[in-house]
């Protein structure tokens, strides 16, 4: 972390995200607001997120892994992946019915949602390692939302405010492909029944393994690990788009299946 910034600052910040989340009103961008904020102080605000709300009886689900396909990296100007967290109370199943006005600005992406098998810690996991830690692969869709006023973020804002996570939806059965085959796996987002965009797991950082091998690594540096049974989630095929109450978003991974979730 900077030495510069205090912790007293960067704990406010987190302070202001936690009652945002809650009140739905957003903060200005955080970057502007303490100079020289970098990378490692914005995860520090996250995990001061993450403490308040554990402290708070929230249960940890999982992790999301950010940015790690060049649509999302072009989409916010950034060259580099980033990771959050989510709560069992942040998941959502196979056609939820989803309140809009639960969200400041909500979008979605079309993902892949591993569950565990077996415990994962870095540093030093290897690609292979994280193929044969997961179980079941699920078709997902990430709701990201920035607590961040107009999405005005730079990756110390997203990072900051949890990596812009919202919510998560997870279909009920898992999808029937190999996990060496996933990087061929296409995948459509389907917004009310138009498709808008469409990637291969190739575009998840070369291999959405890759993704999670790397957020084992980070967590592992600093002494974390990644638990049987947990959800990760390793990023995007596509840009995100928004919704709006009414619209109904689809991942379309073709004769593997499909999930959808609808916006009231």
């Amino acid at each position: 972390m900077n030495p510069s910034i205090a912790t007293s600052g960067l704990q406010q910040f987190a302070d202001e995200l936690v009652t945002a989340t809650r009140t739905l009103a957003p903060v200005p961008p955080l970057r502007d607001r303490i100079e020289g904020m970098g990378l490692d102080d914005a995860y520090a605000v996250q995990f001061f997120q993450l403490q308040t709300h554990l402290a708070a009886g929230r249960v940890l689900a999982g992790r999301k892994v950010g940015l790690t396909s060049p649509a999302m990296q072009a989409q916010l100007g950034v060259d580099s992946p980033d990771f959050g967290f989510f709560f069992d109370d942040m998941v959502y199943s196979e056609s939820a019915r989803i309140p809009a006005a639960g969200f400041i600005a909500p979008r979605v992406e079309p993902e892949f949602g591993f569950v565990l098998k077996s415990p994962l810690q870095g540093p030093g996991v290897s690609l292979e390692q994280a193929r044969a830690a997961i179980g079941e692969v699920y078709a997902a869709i990430e709701i990201i939302d920035s607590r961040i006023a107009d999405w005005d973020i730079h990756l110390v804002d997203t990072v900051a405010d949890n990596a812009s996570c919202g919510a998560i939806a997870v279909g009920t059965a898992p999808l029937n492909v190999d996990v060496a085959d996933l990087a061929s796996v296409r995948c459509t987002l389907v917004i009310d029944g138009q498709a808008r965009e469409s990637g291969t797991g190739e575009d998840v950082m070369g291999d959405p393994v890759a993704p999670l091998a790397w957020l084992a690594n980070v967590l592992g540096e600093q002494g974390v690990a990644l638990d049987a049974g947990q959800l990760v989630l390793p990023g995007s095929f596509t840009k995100a788009l928004p919704v709006i109450a009414g619209e109904s978003a689809t991942a379309d991974f073709g004769d593997l299946g499909s999930l959808t979730i609808h916006f009231i």
